[in-house]
């Protein structure tokens, strides 16, 4: 259509009352159907209509919530929108409805109404016409000029806000043709349903039929939306694009003059000339005792070739010492670093110093680095991206069930079939003396009759020796000294000590909830949409819906069942964008939900209508799609349910994975005082029970705390049960023992625990409770869990410092020093009794 002078619309029209938003010539809108006369206009006049006149109907603003509709139809605003239905979609999630894609065409005004059920029907007239603009070529010369100067002066700001945005945006390239293609008459209501003004603003955009107020009303928007512009071009970040360009990237393998050239292996030399092998070996840049080792290789070189030393001799010619030089610009490389990962600012920073470091002193050695953190977490990732930020080579070295050292040291040349170790071989790999080495899972190294590659690693790894490391394969030594070591494990309980020694460990802890929604949105959402031939178009996923993924169909530190999570709902999707692309190409045979009518919206204005292309609509996954696709929810908050009889208290325990919220149960029965522990426990826990026990028997008469008879002793006559659920998990540890005193507390006395509490510490036999480890992947399992009070030691109050600020918020932390605080804070009103003298703690040593 090439304007909407060219339009006609019948003089009666059944109209759609909408709620959601308002409708202009020239715009695109989604308009959700749930209402019984909506639902009926679809029915009757779209879903069952054939021609193009039965797809257009009226749009006109309601101001009415559709959830309190009545019999009576409501006031019906002067003006509306003729609009043409190019697409309805039906849906039962939540409840049965239409989704229609109308495009505006022009203005009317509702003359009469002639019915109101089942739909309403109105007699209508049309009022945008092009004569108003023709004003400019015939008629009054006053009201030409005017409209002259104001279309001139709208289309000059209109093209200073397209030139603020990014035009490499594929939706601002297409606003800037627009602006060139369309007339200037349809520009106002095109750049109104585009920038960010409100519904009321749009009703009065609508309700200016005169086209000099049209373009009255819509300057000083987009004057405010170009003042909004600017406000944010000087508060945002510099952009990732302008910076990147500063940080050289390598292009290839290439070599700088007079060194040795790579080969493939299977190129063999020249053998018939052995005087250019020798000035060849002489002219590298080699060590000199490699150099000394490659030329007794020569003097032993058969021209033939017959020999094994011949080939040996081959592979120390492919050997280059080659080295790239760093990036050293800091603000490149934070801004690289903060757009490939969120959060992490603890590796972040320490990057960061080590590139400043290098900026003061070029020598500085490489350091070795070590990410230990649940699965999932990013640590592989940051590695890539540390290579990156220092534009340097990458290699991977997965070292998860290495059993033999010789994979490291590689094999000695006596041997047939022998090969240097991986790290050799990645040197020889990336062509350089100075990449990123990143050594994955360094936790599941393994002992074998072949020896331990954990013992070989500990000259690899020490920045003391690795400057002459020997490889039994080339048996001369090399300087891995700028070699940039990045070790990776899950715990560190499982890591030989003398090489945990020999490496920077810095904790790589879970995220937030917080923080994966936002994870998910940056990076996750778009690589499956890219994975699985999607676009932000087809599908889309609200944040309220990836924060109902998180909580009730994962529990993880990292995302990487999140990102499963959402790869299953990218291929939901696929299946329905392929079934209506099958629709598409033969509507006979369609049978699905989706029903496509009318013309494409792609071009809404400034072309002619395309009647077999539809457009694309994308699929809103709200929670209803969200339970059809993935199923009920896995986990569900049972906190308050679990805590409603005494003898229950939470507890709260690190794993490999991250951290999480642990159940205690006890109960009691008639019996000798026997006390029976279930549920996988090691020795340290089953210490802590009796520990447990052996306290509040001592402070029985002081808490109040009696057998079943009532007698003063809590075990005279009575058997006591301590389980921990998930029985088939085994738990050590000895941060249980405050949530054991609590549990066995809440069952003598018959009083319930705090349903929004968690706790950990170790106690003593005196009643004092002694600090742990793991506090921050404790804290972020309790926010995940929903719960809003921490009891944990007076002496890890140091390690909140490393909790997330909005954590700190949700939560109330107690810190306590003695078994008496923590029950006070355990109980709603504190706990019954005086609290127990005790003795001054004695001064302990550092755990």
């Amino acid at each position: 259509m090439s304007s909407s002078g060219d339009i006609r619309i019948p003089s009666r029209l059944p109209l759609l009352l909408t709620h959601e938003g308002v409708l202009l010539p020239g715009s695109t809108m989604r308009v959700s159907v749930d209402t019984a006369r909506n639902m009926q206009l679809v029915r009757s006049r779209l879903l069952k209509g054939t021609s193009l006149k039965s797809t257009i109907i009226g749009v006109v603003p309601n101001s009415r919530d559709p959830e309190h509709e009545t019999e009576e139809l409501p006031a019906l605003h002067s003006i509306g929108t003729a609009g043409l239905a190019v697409q309805v979609v039906g849906s039962n999630w939540p409840k049965p409805h239409y989704t229609l894609l109308i495009t505006g065409l022009c203005r009317f005004r509702v003359e009469q109404l002639l019915r109101e059920r089942p739909f309403p029907v109105a007699v209508v007239q049309q009022l945008d016409k092009l004569e108003q603009y023709a004003g400019l070529d015939s008629g009054d010369a006053d009201v030409s000029s005017e409209l002259g100067e104001l279309s001139q002066r709208f289309y000059e700001v209109a093209l200073q806000l397209v030139g603020m945005l990014d035009i490499s945006v594929p939706v601002v390239a297409k606003l800037r043709r627009l602006l060139d293609s369309l007339p200037r008459e349809a520009l106002p209501d095109v750049l109104t349903s585009m920038i960010h003004v409100s519904n009321k603003e749009k009703l009065e955009i609508l309700d200016a039929v005169s086209l000099a107020e049209r373009f009255k009303k819509v300057l000083p928007l987009l004057t405010r939306q170009m003042e909004g512009l600017k406000l944010l071009q000087r508060t945002r970040k510099p952009r990732l694009d302008d910076d990147r360009r500063i940080i050289p990237i390598r292009k290839g393998g290439g070599l700088a003059p007079g060194q040795l050239s790579m080969e493939d292996d299977g190129e063999e030399e020249d053998s018939d000339d052995t005087s250019l092998l020798e000035r060849r070996v002489r002219g590298s840049n080699m060590p000199e005792a490699a150099l000394r080792v490659c030329l007794k290789e020569l003097k032993r070189y058969c021209p033939i070739g017959q020999q094994p030393d011949f080939y040996l001799f081959i592979y120390f010619l492919h050997f280059v010492n080659n080295e790239i030089k760093d990036c050293l610009d800091i603000r490149a490389a934070r801004v690289l670093l903060d757009s490939d990962h969120y959060a992490m600012e603890k590796l972040k920073r320490r990057v960061l110093e080590y590139l400043a470091v290098r900026q003061l002193r070029n020598s500085l050695k490489g350091p070795i680095l070590c990410f230990v953190g649940p699965p999932g977490v990013g640590k592989t990732s940051v590695g890539r991206s540390i290579a990156r930020t220092l534009g340097r080579e990458f290699h991977r070295i997965a070292l998860g069930g290495v059993c033999d050292q010789s994979d490291i040291r590689g094999h000695r040349r006596t041997y047939v079939g022998s090969m240097p170790g991986r790290i050799i071989n990645g040197l020889k790999a990336v062509g350089v003396n100075n990449p990123v080495f990143l050594l994955d899972e360094v936790d599941k190294l393994t002992k074998s009759l072949q020896g331990d590659p954990a013992a070989a690693l500990l000259e690899v790894l020490d920045p003391e020796q690795n400057h002459s490391f020997t490889d039994h394969y080339l048996n001369v030594p090399f300087d891995l000294s700028q070699v940039l070591f990045i070790a990776t494990a899950n715990t560190t309980a499982t890591i030989p000590p003398a090489l945990l020694d020999r490496m920077e460990v810095l904790q790589v802890p879970g995220y937030t909830q917080e923080e994966k929604v936002e994870i998910a949105h940056r990076h996750l959402i778009p690589h499956q949409l890219e994975q699985h031939g999607l676009t932000p178009q087809q599908v889309q996923i609200p944040q309220d819906t990836t924060l109902d993924i998180i909580s009730r169909y994962t529990r993880e530190a990292g995302v990487r069942t999140l990102e499963r999570k959402i790869g299953a709902i990218c291929r939901a999707v696929a299946v329905k964008v392929a079934e209506g692309h099958k629709a598409t190409k033969t509507p006979s045979s369609s049978s699905s939900s989706e029903v496509t009518t009318g013309a494409s919206a792609s071009e809404p204005i400034g072309g002619s209508v395309d009647l077999s292309l539809p457009p694309e609509m994308p699929i809103v996954i709200d929670c209803q799609a969200l339970k059809d696709i993935l199923g009920p929810p896995v986990f569900e908050m049972e906190v308050s349910e679990r805590l409603t009889l005494p003898g229950v208290a939470i507890g709260l325990a690190w794993t490999p994975l991250g951290g999480e919220i642990m159940f205690v149960e006890a109960s009691r029965m008639e019996g000798d005082g026997q006390l029976t522990l279930t549920g996988q426990l090691g020795d340290i826990m089953k210490e802590s029970a009796h520990l447990a026990i052996s306290w509040l028997r001592t402070n029985a008469k002081a808490y109040q705390l009696t057998n079943m008879a009532g007698g003063p002793d809590p075990l005279e006559g009575t058997d006591v049960h301590l389980h921990f659920p998930a029985g088939a998990v085994t738990k050590d540890g000895p941060s249980a023992g405050v949530t054991i005193v609590t549990c066995l507390a809440s069952l003598f006395s018959g009083r319930l625990v705090r349903s929004d509490v968690a706790m950990t510490g170790e106690i003593t036999l005196r009643g004092l409770v002694l600090p742990v480890g793991g506090i921050k992947d404790k804290v972020l399992a309790a926010h995940r869990a929903g719960l809003r009070c921490v009891i944990l030691p007076k002496r890890n109050e140091k390690d909140l410092e490393e909790i997330p600020a909005h954590v700190r918020a949700d939560l109330q932390f107690v810190a306590t020093s003695c078994l008496a605080e923590v029950l006070d804070a355990a109980f709603d009103g504190g706990f019954r009794g005086p609290a127990p003298s005790l003795a001054p703690p004695p001064v302990l040593s550092k755990l």
